[in-house]
């Protein structure tokens, strides 16, 4: 099975030493200066030159490979306001800009900005896209293809990363839609879907189910839906979500950090309380006793799974005379009275009646 991580082991791309399919007019000032730029040794110095000709010639065709040496040399000096202006002067969206939009990204991680990563994500992407959308000539456009995708790949992972640790709910919503913009499909719309569904409010049930008709493979969006089934009390939505959600994380590939155990879990609680919102007991006590370890120890859910699976096994008990399965079904009602939450008391009422019905005190 094919297991997924979560970045390119890549911290900044290198630009090019010399300028590439750039003829330099050594006859003009603006040739003169490029033709130094490439012979300094002294990076200062270097970096002085660079400075000199984007304020002189920006629109020259040679100003995106010096914004490219300068944007580095910025970047590894942690100047990463500096690197990010100079990625500014001469972005144009074309393929060339594939690395500078890059190294863009990693200045805006390295100042924690958000709306800078979100930015130079989305534009680097697009510039990815229409890379790898070129049907390549030779081996050096293939390289180039997939080069391409790694940086896509990592707009992706920039976006989620910077989603996943935003407090801002309005952000969290921005940087999802962004995301479903870049890739609607693979690991990082996964992860993102967790927080991204929530902080979409009412609108999250609907947006969920986009996800899932774009890609069978995020349990994290058929979970939610499932989630959205239960509070509408619409058992089947439970049930059909659920194990559509079980099939995915089944199938797909493990995704580093993804908690796939915990995801089981929850996909198995739904399925376990669709069942039972269906009385069908045998299946709702399976599922539930799969769900109960990782979810009993979280607030109202345990409490929810418990009461559930007390009544599962109740019921079964009572359809086949076995009256250890009815102790085993006011074992867990017991647990659940004991949990605060909003099955608490009626769980405490059912454990008053069914022993009654044994005979016990």
């Amino acid at each position: 099975m094919k297991s997924w991580v979560f970045a390119l082991a890549i911290s900044v791309l290198p630009a090019f030493a010399q300028p590439q399919n750039l003829t330099i007019n050594v006859g003009t000032p603006e040739g003169q200066l490029l033709q130094s730029i490439g012979q300094e040794s002294d990076d200062a110095k270097k970096v002085a030159l660079m400075e000199d000709f984007l304020s002189k010639y920006p629109k020259h065709e040679g100003a995106s490979w010096v914004c490219g040496q300068l944007e580095l040399s910025y970047l590894q000096q942690k100047q990463f306001d500096k690197a990010l202006e100079a990625a500014d002067k001469v972005y144009t969206g074309s393929p060339n800009d594939l690395d500078m939009g890059f190294n863009a990204i990693k200045a805006a991680e390295g100042k924690d900005d958000v709306e800078a990563i979100k930015k130079w994500a989305e534009q680097t992407s697009d510039v990815a896209k229409k890379v790898e959308a070129k049907p390549p000539a030779d081996d050096n456009e293939k390289q180039l293809a997939q080069h391409a995708k790694e940086v896509g790949t990592y707009a992706e992972y920039a976006i989620y990363a910077a989603l996943s640790k935003s407090r801002d709910m309005k952000m969290v919503a921005e940087l999802g839609d962004a995301l479903q913009t870049m890739s609607p499909k693979g690991q990082y719309m996964w992860l993102a879907s967790e927080r991204y569904l929530p902080s979409l409010g009412g609108k999250g049930c609907g947006e969920a189910a986009k996800l899932t008709a774009a890609d069978s493979k995020n349990a994290e969006a058929f979970i939610f839906q499932a989630d959205c089934s239960w509070r509408g009390q619409k058992a089947d939505g439970v049930v059909s979500n659920a194990n559509r959600a079980l099939e995915a994380l089944n199938s797909r590939g493990k995704v580093e950090g993804g908690n796939e155990g915990g995801k089981t879990a929850m996909a198995n609680f739904y399925l376990g309380v669709g069942n039972a919102m269906q009385q069908r007991w045998g299946p709702a006590d399976k599922a539930l006793r799969a769900a109960l370890p990782t979810v009993k120890g979280n607030g109202q859910l345990g409490g929810i799974a418990l009461f559930n699976l007390g009544l599962a096994n109740y019921q079964l008990g009572k359809q086949l005379g076995d009256k250890a399965k009815i102790r085993e079904g006011l074992g867990y009602f017991e647990q659940s009275a004991a949990m605060k939450g909003s099955m608490q008391d009626q769980a405490a009422r059912n454990v008053t009646i069914i022993k009654g019905e044994l005979g016990v005190k």
